[in-house]
């Protein structure tokens, strides 16, 4: 795996732009790009300045073009500190790996910018398809880059047209599944923890909360929503300080929350301010990540086959590279509850 750093900028000019603000020739430039010893030095420090002006940036995949097509796929993951993104770049790994791929990864850290900036590299470089867990799943570059000849598959996101292939989770059935495994136990107040509400999955999982809350015929104030403002650690900390905070009479017993990582740092700050996990608050995850069974209190979680979301979206990438007569697929997995020891029944807690 090769991982991608920075924002990359886009080409505006070729070696005959280089020559021309460089006033050389064409095999000068061709020298000072392959054989730079060949160049004097005041030649060949004009010759990149005139390159740094142009913002000329070098095709290193041409020679592999000419010869044939590029032998390089590429993962633009959502967020590379999140160990469910790692593991599904495992399962495209395996997958580019049996095909004689490489794999080149970018992590957009939830920034548009640095993802544009990324597609734009990877167009340059002529990849030969991209996979990618978008900032924004409805964005137009996502449509430009198939149009002009390179395929691209969501990863971790369902398509809303059959424009891509794309490969993702039930996200309303695994809340439903964390939400009727508390109210089973007999919690009658479940926070759901879990934000910035414009992403689709946390939308999805509270959906599914809410579903299950109205089959089980409980009121809306059954389900205490604890926005955050991302899916992690910290910000599971701060929650569990804020539900903490709340009278114990009105005090959930129960917490699910969007992702393992919002799970363990809700935990850490439990076990920190004295609350037993699952005698005071039982807590639920989603991904079922690495850590979740390793937990202090091993974690109940929702699980999803992370490294064959990515296998399976390998798969059709190179299905469409390939076959003429492609037909974009939008999977959709089922999503399992793995029960441990973090949920339980509520205690009896006193009135206060």
């Amino acid at each position: 795996m090769t991982a991608g750093i920075g924002r990359p900028g886009r080409s505006t000019a070729g070696v005959k732009e280089v020559a021309a603000e460089a006033g050389v020739s064409l095999g000068t430039v061709s020298n000072v790009l392959n054989r730079p010893h060949l160049v004097s030095a005041a030649t060949r420090t004009r010759v990149e300045q005139a390159m740094a002006s142009l913002r000329y940036v070098r095709n290193d995949s041409a020679r592999q073009l000419r010869a044939g097509s590029s032998q390089i796929l590429a993962y633009v993951m959502l967020d590379a500190g999140n160990p469910f993104f790692t593991d599904v770049a495992q399962g495209i790994e395996e997958a580019a790996e049996e095909a004689g791929l490489s794999l080149f990864l970018c992590n957009s850290n939830e920034s548009a910018n640095r993802e544009a900036g990324y597609l734009d590299l990877l167009e340059q470089r002529r990849v030969r398809g991209v996979l990618i867990t978008p900032v924004d799943p409805d964005g137009d570059r996502l449509l430009q880059l198939p149009s002009r000849g390179t395929p691209v598959v969501m990863v971790d996101r369902a398509a809303t047209e059959r424009t891509h292939c794309s490969v993702a989770v039930d996200d309303v059935l695994g809340g439903d599944l964390a939400a009727t495994h508390l109210f089973d136990l007999g919690h009658e107040r479940i926070a759901f923890v879990g934000g910035p509400a414009t992403i689709g999955q946390v939308r999805d999982r509270l959906e599914g909360v809410r579903a299950a809350a109205a089959r089980a015929g409980r009121p809306t104030d059954s389900i205490i929503e604890i926005g955050t403002k991302a899916l992690t650690i910290d910000e599971g900390r701060s929650a569990g300080e804020r539900i903490a905070g709340i009278p114990a009479r009105r005090r959930p017993t129960a917490a699910f929350c969007a992702n393992d990582m919002l799970a363990l740092g809700l935990l850490q700050k439990c076990v920190s301010l004295g609350l037993r996990v699952p005698e005071d608050l039982a807590i639920v995850g989603y991904d079922d990540i690495e850590f979740a069974a390793a937990a202090t209190v091993p974690l109940t979680s929702v699980q999803q086959p992370r490294r064959l979301l990515g296998r399976t979206a390998t798969k059709l990438l190179l299905d469409e590279y390939n076959n003429p007569e492609h037909e974009h697929q939008q999977i959709l997995f089922t999503p399992e509850l793995v029960v441990r020891a973090s949920t339980h029944r509520p205690s009896q807690r006193v009135q206060r």
